[in-house]
């Protein structure tokens, strides 16, 4: 009875296998490469032939001529895709409430912002991912002072370049208002 139940076990293991393993991945990678070929290959940014990040990744930027992204909560190193996941730090987690008051304390001091001054909460956490590529509006305008000094342009010119790369909400409805930070500080290098 049981060499006679192998057969069919087999080959439905290798029809399902083919199928979900094979088949679809083709078709739907093909499919998105057709429909939206720029996502499909990771949207990708590109200076000339050379590609510098993409819109989706957060990066290192701690220059202090640069905007700089939300925390990474990847452990090896700041934004290593390959790590990509939350810290799982609760609320109550004493580790997560002196991690941010820490970041609290280096964002004032770095911005030039007063003891008490109210930080960006997206300035002291992590996202889920621990790769968000995006920043809020008021932590780009916290931010907004430092980069005009360090690349000597005025504070006008720098709100300018915030708001011309405001994203807005997605379906107009959803989130919040966000600011790429690859994004702002490639048009900050074409500024001057």
């Amino acid at each position: 009875m049981i060499p006679s139940l192998v057969r069919p076990v087999v080959v439905s293991a290798v029809l399902f296998m083919a199928v979900t393993g094979i088949a679809y991945p083709v078709v739907s990678t093909g499919i998105a490469s057709v429909l939206f070929p720029r996502q499909a290959a990771g949207s990708l940014v590109r200076q000339g032939e050379v590609v510098v990040g993409s819109v989706l990744l957060g990066q290192d930027f701690h220059a202090p001529r640069y905007f700089h992204p939300r925390p990474s909560a990847t452990s090896d190193q700041p934004y290593n895709a390959a790590s990509s996941g939350a810290s799982n730090l609760g609320p109550t987690s004493a580790k997560l409430r002196d991690a941010v008051r820490d970041r609290a304390t280096a964002f004032r001091k770095e911005n030039g912002l007063a003891g008490n001054a109210p930080v960006p909460v997206d300035a002291v956490t992590a996202s889920a991912s621990g790769l968000d590529p995006d920043i809020s509006l008021a932590n780009a305008h916290a931010q907004a002072s430092r980069v005009a000094a360090e690349r000597h342009l005025s504070l006008g010119e720098v709100n300018t370049l915030i708001d011309r790369e405001v994203q807005g909400r997605q379906l107009g409805l959803l989130g919040e208002p966000r600011i790429n930070v690859l994004a702002l500080n490639l048009a900050l290098d074409g500024a001057r």
